[in-house]
């Protein structure tokens, strides 16, 4: 934990809108605008049916990629997945050939454009275009992640609305005759197509890398991806059939222009140079997100100290400068030694890879940390991911020696380097430990420790009932001295009241975990927390020791810690579900570790004010039912009388001296204090409604 709170975290800019651009920009570009013309050779009409074939392997990896990322939103993707799941050795080999990988696809790229810009310049050299190009977007990378996506955004701005025209045009001009035959190639053929043309969606999973970037990681990565899996899958289909439909076989066999050579028959020369627009864009598109996408290797493996650390650091505006440079140096280098060879030899290290993501899902499941908890669970585990292992490896193998051949270079390369330096300076395990432990041997400490710490990061989930647990808990306002013994019975008393446990259990609960050091003690707050069967819902008790209190347990993991303690909060959940359990205490944590909060705290001089400094200051609202004022229409009628915004409840009732937990027959008294949850939405029209000088135009998001 103490090594997430010294690292710099890069700065969450991105949106969904931002996922979508990344992804779809990296995919759209030679498997569109190149290769359909080559691939036609060997399958015919069926060029379509070909790349919704090749979609078929992508998606395991897809969907495994996806629940990583949702659980460990980290720079780097791949090599973090690796490294947390089967430990730094295979994160070294996964992190560097993976890094190596994406700068030779955007060199790539870069020099691909030049079959299109030939059709206007023929007498171009594309070299110096390309290098000039390259370091334009390791420039715009400089100022931010914002700025570079914002040129993505940009570019695929312009990208679709052609595209969209070109598929929609072109299936009013197609010729059905072009399509007999469809199958004539022979199965075996479409196969081997679909493998060549698979590569072509590699790209839509780029955007993980930059993960830590992204605002609602759980939401957005998901939603951005499989949105722009499904326009690719779209666009491919939909415009190779066009091409064929338009093109005739002799024009279409090794065409490297295939898209502007149907443009020209469905529009003519101002068609031609649409596409050719739309060429330029994807290309560029593919480039930009490469740099940005690559660039975020180095600083994840600096951060581990598996390269040196100068990689780790930024610039002004928040960006890892010196793994942009050394990328954008990388990529320069690549346009010197024909990219288009050597990127397609990549493509079997990338298989590997993916094989490797599924394997990590597993490692990560059955390692049954409760603190690994995606946002998104791919389905149909393990077959899928077994299937998912298996299928790369098949194409590994077909795609023959030479490949498979580069592909052991890369392995070897990155074990090369973790012996030479990185394996002396890391203490370090996967999650293939806890996976080990539950065979008898070692687990890695650490590892819960900082997925925990990603946990209280990414915060709550839509569904957690914090705000519920937090307005209903019973305070406890210690005023006199105590141990920390007797106040934990006190406690255990007033929750016995709640929950199917005696006090004398829940105590013991609590005093054995603080004993074996699962008590989390930080800027004088504790967080003793328990997890038993037959809980509904999450139960807590708020407790403010005014004259500091010393946690007095000492157990197997040595004397506890000197500091005292003045918040504590005794938290008991369901052990049906130990995710939520780990958000709502990583949620508490965040509140402690706020600079101002334990001032606050002290000065609290009403048992509701300790709520509100826990409650989401947008999600709830407390209102006084007085008579001559807007919420005088409360008084008199029973809670499941009240109209409320849709999502928000009544959670507590403070009258007089009592706080009371209502339930739907409850009648309200003038004087009632209630606190009232919901979503940001429903709130912010009771504060418009019941409270002066909030008008809701103005607490808009």
């Amino acid at each position: 934990m103490a090594q997430l709170k010294k690292m710099q975290l890069m700065k969450k800019e991105l949106s969904l809108l931002s996922i979508f651009a990344l992804a779809t920009g990296a995919t759209l570009s030679s498997g569109f605008f190149l290769l359909p013309g080559l691939a036609f050779e060997d399958a015919g009409p069926a060029l379509s049916l070909c790349y919704l074939i090749a979609l078929l392997p992508l998606i395991p990896a897809m969907l495994c990629k996806v629940e990583l990322a949702t659980a460990m939103p980290r720079a780097g993707g791949v090599y973090y997945f690796l490294d947390r799941s089967m430990g730094p050795l295979v994160g070294t080999i996964g992190g560097i050939g993976t890094w190596l990988a994406l700068t030779l696809k955007t060199a790539f790229a870069l020099i691909g454009m030049g079959a299109y810009i030939h059709l206007y310049l023929p007498s171009m050299n594309v070299l110096p275009l390309a290098a000039i190009l390259a370091v334009l977007f390791g420039v715009a990378n400089l100022f931010g992640s914002k700025k570079a996506v914002g040129l993505q955004i940009g570019l695929v701005a312009v990208l679709l609305p052609i595209l969209l025209w070109f598929t929609g045009a072109g299936s009013m001009q197609m010729d059905t005759s072009h399509f007999q035959g469809f199958f004539n190639k022979g199965f075996d053929s479409i196969i081997a197509v679909a493998g060549m043309v698979y590569i072509s969606y590699v790209g839509v999973t780029k955007v993980i890398s930059v993960s830590e970037e992204v605002k609602d990681p759980e939401r957005n990565l998901p939603l951005g991806i499989f949105l722009a899996v499904g326009v690719a899958a779209a666009i491919y289909t939909l415009g190779c059939s066009v091409m064929v439909g338009v093109l005739s076989p002799d024009k279409f066999y090794g065409n490297t222009t295939p898209v502007a050579d149907a443009a020209l028959i469905i529009a003519g020369p101002w068609g031609k140079a649409l596409v050719t627009i739309a060429a330029l864009a994807a290309f560029f598109a593919v480039a930009n997100a490469g740099i940005l996408s690559a660039s975020r290797y180095p600083l994840a493996m600096s951060r581990d100290h598996l390269v040196p650390t100068i990689f780790r650091r930024f610039n002004r505006f928040g960006m890892p400068h010196v793994s942009v440079i050394l990328t954008l140096a990388c990529v320069l280098t690549a346009l010197l030694i024909d990219p288009l060879k050597i990127a397609k030899l990549a493509s079997a290290f990338q298989l590997l890879l993916f094989a490797m993501q599924c394997l990590a899902v597993i490692v990560m499941r059955e390692s049954e940390l409760a603190s690994y908890d995606p946002g998104f669970r791919a389905p149909w585990y393990p077959w899928l991911q077994i299937f998912g292992m298996a299928l790369p490896m098949w194409m590994i193998y077909e795609m023959g020696w030479l490949p498979m051949l580069f592909t052991c270079g890369l392995i070897v390369a990155g074990a090369a380097w973790y012996f030479y330096y990185a394996r002396g300076q890391i203490v370090r395990h996967g999650a293939i430990f806890h996976v080990f432990e539950r065979m008898g041997r070692s687990r890695y400490e650490a590892l819960d420790t900082e997925l925990r710490g990603i946990m209280k990061e990414k915060g709550l989930r839509e569904q957690d009932p914090f705000d519920e647990v937090v307005a209903r808990a019973q305070v406890l306002d210690m005023e006199e001295a105590v141990s920390f013994t007797e106040l934990t019975h006190r406690a255990s008393e007033l929750l016995s009241r709640r929950v199917p446990l005696n006090a004398k259990q829940l105590a013991a609960g609590f005093l054995e975990g603080t004993g074996v050091g699962a008590t989390p003690v930080s800027h004088g707050a504790a967080l003793p927390h328990l997890r038993v069967q037959g809980i509904k819902s999450p139960q807590m008790l708020i407790c403010r020791v005014s004259k500091g209190i010393r946690i007095d347990i000492e157990g197997p993991l040595g004397p506890p810690p000197e500091e005292p303690v003045y918040a504590i909060f005794y938290l008991v959940s369901s052990s049906d579900d130990a995710a939520q359990h780990l958000r709502i205490l990583a949620q508490l944590a965040a509140h402690i570790d706020n600079d101002e909060f334990m001032s606050r705290w002290m000065s609290v001089r009403q048992e509701h004010e300790f709520r509100e400094l826990l409650l989401r200051d947008e999600r709830f609202i407390i209102l006084n039912l007085k008579r001559l004022t807007r919420t005088e229409t409360f008084i008199g009628f029973a809670i499941r009388e009240i109209q409320l915004p849709k999502g928000c409840l009544i959670a507590l009732i403070r009258r007089e001296e009592h706080s009371i937990v209502p339930d739907g027959d409850t009648d309200l008294h003038e004087g009632d204090n209630l606190t009232i949850i919901g979503d940001p939405k429903g709130i912010r029209h009771l504060y418009a409604k019941y409270m002066d000088g909030l008008p809701e135009d103005t607490l808009e998001e």
